[in-house]
């Protein structure tokens, strides 16, 4: 997962209603939305639901770190709830006018761990089910650098969720643009260094810097707004899930 200083400059730069952009070319549409990927994953997509557990796995995995598991349990966990979610066709049970994904995931979850618990010795988890190739190396890299905070699992697997939402729209930028210019513009998406030594490092003038910051951080505005726009019933429900999705990340 990419990781991006979510400070204050960050946050105030995303919540403002996105206006039109050149980055990534003229577009009347985004790449597929997670509820786009949850409907084709329903109708047993295998493309879309290995998109579905490769995008949103890693939010599953530091709750049940944070829930007590060990490294190799967690594992197990993460492995078998997927698993029972594709074996038991939970996706079934799953449309956008129920409202947001992630709460229905995270019922879900919260279910599966506790009839885990309920039949530890019964077997090894996930035992014999589909095995899914999944980075557990650097996801427990990422969870060893999470603050011991006091949160609730529930406020925890929001801030995960958070995170991995603006991962997917930063992936989805990067995708659009030059990886060089990427690369040298992704720090100003978060305040960055001056823009003089960007321009020097791009060679470009300052001022042609300034417009291209710009129009990257509305695209990545519009971007986060269309992984948000994507995983909720209601389009009423934006804003809402927007200001929680913050509130996510500043807890």
């Amino acid at each position: 997962m990419v990781t991006l200083a979510h400070s204050a400059t960050a946050l105030d730069i995303i919540a403002r209603v996105p206006e039109e952009t050149s980055i990534g070319g003229e577009r009347d549409s985004f790449a597929p939305t997670l509820w786009t990927v949850v409907l084709r994953a329903r109708g047993k997509s295998p493309e879309a639901l290995d998109e579905l557990i490769r995008a949103y796995w890693k939010p599953v995995y530091f709750y049940a770190r944070r829930h007590g598991s060990s490294v190799e349990d967690a594992k197990d966990l993460t492995q078998g709830f997927f698993a029972d979610f594709l074996e038991r066709d939970l996706l079934q049970g799953v449309a956008p006018e129920k409202g947001r994904f992630r709460a229905y995931l995270l019922t879900l979850l919260k279910h599966y761990l506790i009839n885990a618990a309920e039949h530890a010795r019964a077997g090894k988890r996930g035992g014999g089910k589909r095995a899914l190739s999944l980075d557990f190396a650097s996801a427990e890299t990422q969870y060893a650098r999470e603050p011991a905070a006091e949160e609730t699992l529930d406020a925890y697997f929001r801030r995960q969720w958070a995170q991995t939402v603006l991962s997917r729209a930063l992936d989805r930028l990067s995708a659009e643009m030059d990886a060089r210019v990427f690369a040298a513009l992704k720090p100003h998406l978060a305040g960055g260094p001056s823009y003089e030594e960007t321009a020097k490092a791009l060679g470009m003038p300052a001022t042609q810097l300034n417009n291209l910051i710009h129009r990257t951080r509305k695209r990545y505005r519009e971007l986060v707004r269309a992984e948000v726009a994507g995983s909720v019933a209601d389009p009423s429900l934006v804003e809402e899930e927007l200001a929680e999705l913050f509130a996510a990340l500043n807890s």
